[in-house]
């Protein structure tokens, strides 16, 4: 026998949320606090300091250019790959569960394992020095290329999920309908199939985008600590520097950039995607 949710229920239910919530907004709070507000009162110099300081702003422009060919590259590697899941029902359960298994590995073991891979005594070197192509090693890790490898590999699910769940909800009719006026394979996807999966595709780079912005692990492990982005900026001034004030005000630099990003993304998007399809 079923029975109705009382008021009461419901307010226990929704508890959790508002607790989540509740941090949520402390912790933004405490944020816009720390960034203004230091052990002399309320100050501005951490903003003055990314202002004027060239090597502050070096660092932004290096996370916004690694996080803009992250993105990229996340997209066009994962588009593939969706498209493969989407055209094989009956092997995409098994095939989803090869993209979803690095979620399983620990991000350190991931990013270890390229250090393994793209070392100057790595698998990739010895391997191209073996068959003769190259006499000294290739300098692949320690650097931005080493980061947007590894960031790559470890956000590219994200685009493949994004990507396939649009994929998903196209009608195969369209493409018959298509093929039966005369288009050829190719002039389907181009004209049918890759307008309508768009929406998947930005909301891929948009994922990929943000998490990169903010990423600290594998910047630190693969392009090492001269090559700074904002994520690592911020970890060192938390956990060596013990300045949670400019912190906070790295973290609100970077929360305004990343806001600024998603907005010329949302244009882009308009732009390019019909508008039947949003």
């Amino acid at each position: 026998m079923r029975t109705s949710a009382t008021p009461q229920s419901l307010g226990w239910l929704l508890l959790p949320a508002l607790l989540v919530l509740a941090l949520f907004l402390g912790s933004v709070v405490l944020l816009f606090f720390n960034a203004f507000w230091t052990r002399d009162g309320f100050s501005l110099v951490y903003f003055r300091q990314i202002v004027e300081r060239p090597d502050y702003h070096e660092v932004f422009l290096r996370t916004v250019s690694i996080s803009v060919v992250v993105a990229l590259a996340s997209a066009v590697l994962a588009y593939p790959i969706a498209w493969l899941l989407w055209r094989l029902p009956r092997w995409r359960n098994l095939l989803l569960v090869v993209v979803l298994v690095p979620w399983l590995v620990s991000l350190v073991v991931r990013t270890y394992g390229w250090l393994v891979i793209l070392g100057p005594k790595g698998f990739l070197n010895e391997a191209l020095r073996w068959v003769g192509a190259i006499q000294s090693p290739l300098p692949l890790i320690f650097n931005d290329l080493g980061v947007v490898i590894g960031l790559t590999h470890v956000l590219m699910p994200f685009a493949v999920i994004a990507t396939l769940s649009v994929l998903l909800q196209i009608d195969t009719r369209l493409e018959e309908a298509s093929e039966s006026l005369g288009a050829s394979g190719l002039a389907t996807w181009r004209r049918v199939v890759l307008p309508l999966s768009l929406p998947g595709v930005f909301t891929g780079i948009g994922i990929t985008f943000l998490t990169s912005m903010g990423a600290i692990v594998t910047p630190i492990l693969l392009g090492g600590l001269r090559q700074k982005m904002a994520g690592t900026q911020i970890y060192q001034e938390v956990v060596y520097n013990f300045n949670m004030s400019k912190a906070s005000t790295w973290a609100l630099c970077l929360l305004l950039l990343s806001g600024l990003g998603l907005v010329v993304l949302r244009a882009l998007e308009g732009a390019l995607v019909p508008k039947a399809d949003r």
